[in-house]
């Protein structure tokens, strides 16, 4: 997997223009990819992934997908703005302002900014999930009339852990009948089927896309566990505050 990432330059010091020959990649996590060894390969840190991802923590899972971009540095001049540095490097303000923790628009010349030159302008795991809460669902109650009423999306806030199916003892099937131990790349996570319903499709901030699949007996009310294959892995998660949106 390695030798199919593109590798970029380390990142330099500019003034005036970035260099043009090195780009940002969006990349496909493969089984057993860290982001540690991620920004290894690519010359770049694991703060800049996690930024440039949103993620929440270090955990990555295979398939999913992330922008890789070397990190560059940019010395404002004199009489120039955020948006004149913005176009020249094909970012946004925004994403400057991000980078840079900045609150406001305003620079001053000798400013050493952080820039990643030409980063696709990607919503964050929260906004996307925001979005899909405004996306309007059809109410199945009322499929059969002209007018059908539509439900959106909903969002909740839960306590989320991590279990496995690696560990002596356990069937490796859910409740739903998925067999995880045959199939260690699904995105499930266990519910309180009276708040989150079995089967349902959710967004799990900072893990994506999940089924809904399984119970548990310490899973009652707003906590979820997270199908995570290696048990070092799923010890690590620890406990976390974390938002899911149920898509359907």
């Amino acid at each position: 997997m390695l030798n199919k990432i593109k590798t970029f330059m380390a990142a330099v010091v500019l003034s005036g223009t970035v260099s043009a020959n090195v780009h940002a990649a969006t990349i496909t996590v493969q089984e057993g990819d860290t982001l540690s060894n991620l920004a290894s390969v690519n010359h770049t840190k694991v703060e800049n992934i996690r930024m440039l991802n949103h993620l929440t923590s270090d955990l990555i899972f295979p398939g999913e997908r992330l922008e890789i971009a070397p990190e560059k540095h940019y010395i404002v001049k004199q009489d120039e703005t955020l948006l004149d540095i913005a176009k020249r490097h094909h970012v946004s303000v925004s994403q400057i302002k991000e980078w840079n923790h900045l609150i406001s628009d305003l620079i001053h010349p000798g400013l050493d900014l952080i820039i990643f030159e030409d980063v696709s302008e990607t919503k964050s795991k929260k906004q996307e999930a925001s979005e899909v809460t405004k996306q309007d669902q059809v109410d199945s109650k009322d499929k059969a009339t002209s007018h059908p009423k539509k439900q959106a999306a909903k969002q909740i806030t839960v306590k989320a852990t991590a279990y496995t199916a690696s560990c002596e003892g356990c069937s490796g099937i859910t409740k739903t009948g998925v067999n995880i131990k045959a199939n260690p790349n699904a995105k499930v996570i266990a519910v309180d089927p009276n708040v989150i319903p079995l089967g349902s499709k959710v967004y799990v901030e900072g893990f994506g896309e999940a089924t809904a699949a399984d119970t548990g007996s310490a899973i009652k009310g707003n906590r979820i566990d997270v199908f995570i294959p290696s048990e070092a892995d799923a010890i690590d998660f620890g406990v976390k505050q974390l938002k899911v949106t149920i898509l359907n």
